[in-house]
Parts: C-alpha cells; structure tokens; sequence
C-alpha cells in the first residue's frame, strides 16, 4: 500500500481504513472502498474485507444469476442492508488507481466479470455518509486514507487486508492488529 493524501477532493477510489480505536460495530476493522466522494453531496463506499460466506446462488435463484451465482458475498455496509448489489473493480495500469463501477445492472455484472482484468463482487449493503459527515469523522482520526495497490483488491486477500494495512503503519498498529478484535476473549 501506498501512503495516499488527506485531500477530500482525491477520495474517491481509495481506501479508508478504520483506525484501530474505531469501535463502530459497523466498520470496525474494516476496509472501505470509496466511489464516490463530495463533501457537499455526501459519500459512497463498499466495505471489501468482510465477506458473508454466501455467494450469489445462496440468496438469489442460480438459474437467473447464470455465471455470478458463484460470486462471493460481501457486507458492504449499514445501509441499505436488505439489498444486493453488483460492482465491478479494475486496475489501471497507466495511471495506478483503481477505478469502480458501483450499482451494475445483472448484464452488465455479467459482460464484466467475463472481463479477466475486472474483479465483479456482490455486496449486501452499502456505506454512505450524508453532507460533511465524512469531513467530520476523518477531522476525528476515525479513519485512515490509503490508496490501494493492485494486490489489496483480490478476494483471497480480504480477510487479511485490514491487519496488513495496519502492520505496514508501525509498531504501534502492528501490535494492535495482532490483537484479538475482542481481548476480553482471549
């Protein structure tokens, strides 16, 4: 991961990173990948480290899903919780960022994931914040900008991706992300 600048103008297509004293059951530990971002209007992301364990098939009829039946699940956020939704991830290599195309239609889901250079995810959920509600959470240090690199997208990694994001901050974040998520059970 490379070190991403604070500007809220480059938000959109990074990665905000819960900090470590982030209790918020909701994006605790969690990873956000951000869509969209305007101070003004407010912000969209997708949590991408917390898959369900179900993929399409387990929720909707495989018959009509066709090839994204297999897709995993993940959360991606409080909002809207009760719905499924389809986005499209892709690694630009002439510029270095990660570009999304969030709320696809099931065709267009489908004409992408035959893409190899696309990664499609299915999403329960999403995470948004209204008008300077995110200016007002990053002024509070609840989260860490980082920009992601071409590795951090792949499904295997999504479990792993918040502590490797945390070890690669320090000492200090290091110990916390070897921590157990709840010490009292340890």
């Amino acid at each position: 991961m490379r070190e991403f600048s604070q500007s809220s103008s480059e938000l959109a297509g990074s990665f905000l990173v819960a900090h470590p004293s982030l209790i918020d059951p909701n994006f605790r530990r969690s990873v956000v990948f951000m869509t969209t971002h305007d101070p003004e209007e407010g912000s969209h992301g997708l949590i991408i480290n917390r898959p369900t364990g179900n993929t399409v098939a387990d929720l909707l009829p495989a018959g009509e899903m066709g090839s994204l039946a297999g897709l995993p699940v993940f959360i991606g956020g409080p909002v809207a919780a009760d719905q499924l939704s389809f986005a499209g991830f892709r690694w630009e290599i002439a510029t270095g960022n990660v570009v999304c195309e969030a709320n696809l239609q099931v065709e267009e889901a489908r004409e992408l994931a035959a893409d190899k250079l696309t990664s499609v995810r299915a999403f329960i959920g999403y995470s948004g914040w209204s008008k300077q509600q995110l200016e007002t959470e990053l002024a509070q240090k609840a989260w860490i900008i980082r920009k992601p690199d071409m590795d951090a997208l792949e499904i295997d990694q999504c479990k792993q991706l918040w502590p490797s994001i945390m070890r690669e901050l320090g000492p200090w974040f290091r110990l916390l992300a070897s921590a157990p998520d709840d010490p009292s059970r340890n």
